[in-house]
């Protein structure tokens, strides 16, 4: 089974293709949110790496991931100057508040719980560049394509990771945040963004 297929089977839904439509009809919006994605993905890394300072593997594996999404936010920066795309302020969508719901406030729970957000934050941006990939330029294509092995790779730490450090098997958890994580997918949202529900207003990318 490849790393794509295992993410399919890990997420709750595939992407609508409401949300594919209107992603292509914001693609200067989709990057400059992909740029701030990246670069948030590094700062949860960077977070962990210093909250959790006693756990060698996770600072092993949170010290990788960091410098990868780094390098995939320069690479998006580039292409975004490349097509005269501005850098921004966005407003955050709600897929990490509303997964962040349920995260426990006590630890080891708590560890576990935000390691399960990471993959599954990862998981869905690695089904969201697959599917969007044959809709793009050759370009962008070709760079969404590069991601994938990062990306599934991202999410099979995060995973390995929360059922290293849990007390008891995670399955029941995994159960809880899928059932979240489909909402936030599925349901209407009020703006574009990269893990956005469906776009069902026009969106300010200011705003």
């Amino acid at each position: 089974m490849t790393a794509l297929e295992e993410i399919k089977q890990f997420l709750p839904c595939e992407t609508p293709q409401a949300w594919i439509d209107v992603a292509l009809t914001q693609q200067p919006l989709m990057l400059i949110d992909h740029a701030h994605c990246e670069k948030k993905a590094a700062s949860t890394a960077m977070t962990l790496m210093f909250r959790y300072v006693d756990r060698p593997d996770l600072l092993h594996k949170m010290s990788r991931l960091a410098r990868e999404e780094l390098i995939h936010f320069e690479q998006v920066l580039a292409l975004m100057e490349s097509r005269d795309i501005e850098y921004v302020h966005l407003s955050a969508s709600r897929y990490a508040a509303g997964l962040r719901k349920i995260v426990a406030t006590h630890e080891p729970q708590r560890l576990v719980d935000v390691l399960i957000i990471g993959a599954f934050v990862e998981a869905r941006s690695c089904e969201r560049f697959a599917k969007l990939a044959p809709y793009l330029d050759e370009e962008l294509e070709k760079f969404y394509k590069s991601l994938l092995k990062s990306e599934g790779r991202h999410y099979q730490d995060y995973l390995a990771l929360a059922q290293e450090y849990a007390a008891e098997p995670i399955d029941e958890r995994i159960a809880a945040f899928r059932v979240l994580e489909k909402e936030l997918i599925l349901a209407d949202d009020t703006e574009f963004r990269f893990h956005s529900g469906v776009p069902v207003l026009a969106d300010n990318p200011t705003s």
